[in-house]
């Protein structure tokens, strides 16, 4: 949950009726409702990811955290191939759209959660009702009740413990935040 807590901008994908795959990118809400996960959020309705999802209802929402590239020079037998490490959380489940004072809900809820400031003037509750108005019948807000979560991670695992650390001191000296934060997360799994 902390992991889809601190990437909630989560790859959103489906198929329509003919099993033509659609996608769509949106931050998302997580709540948790009885001891089921569900995640919230909104997409425009004239896209065809909505339409796809009114046909099916079946979605993966996939939420990605840091990647790098890892090259074989840093195995202790680097005749092998180079590879990427990374982590995501992959969320199925159902998509069910709400009605429009939901969406509202959601709405406020996301730009307080994103904007974290309850100043801002930009929190949906400031804005005008003219606007609201007009934006509303363009957007559709959604839930999605998890039904299965998988944590699929690649950080060398595989490795050796020589190349493991090799790989580990590389990324540290690397300038490339995602590097550091998977040696990061690579250091705190060896432990």
């Amino acid at each position: 949950m902390d992991f889809m807590h601190s990437h909630p901008f989560a790859l959103l994908s489906g198929c329509d009726a003919k099993s033509r795959p659609v996608a769509t990118q949106v931050p998302v809400l997580l709540e948790n409702r009885n001891g089921r996960l569900y995640l919230l959020g909104h997409v425009m309705k004239n896209t065809d990811h909505y339409k796809a999802f009114l046909q099916n209802q079946n979605v993966l929402a996939i939420f990605t955290g840091p990647h790098t590239y890892v090259s074989a020079s840093w195995y202790s037998n680097p005749q092998t191939g180079s590879t990427w490490n990374y982590i995501t959380i992959h969320a199925r489940g159902s998509i069910n759209f709400l009605d429009e004072s939901s969406l509202l809900d959601i709405l406020k809820r996301l730009t307080s959660h994103f904007e974290n400031n309850p100043n801002s003037p930009a929190l949906v509750e400031k804005m005008p009702d003219e606007y609201i108005n007009k934006m509303i019948p363009a957007i559709r807000g959604f839930e999605i009740e998890v039904r299965e979560l998988d944590n699929v991670f690649k950080l060398s695992q595989n490795r050796d413990a020589e190349s493991f650390e090799n790989i580990v001191k590389n990324l540290q000296a690397s300038d490339d935040p995602g590097a550091i934060e998977i040696a990061r997360e690579m250091r705190k799994r060896m432990s």
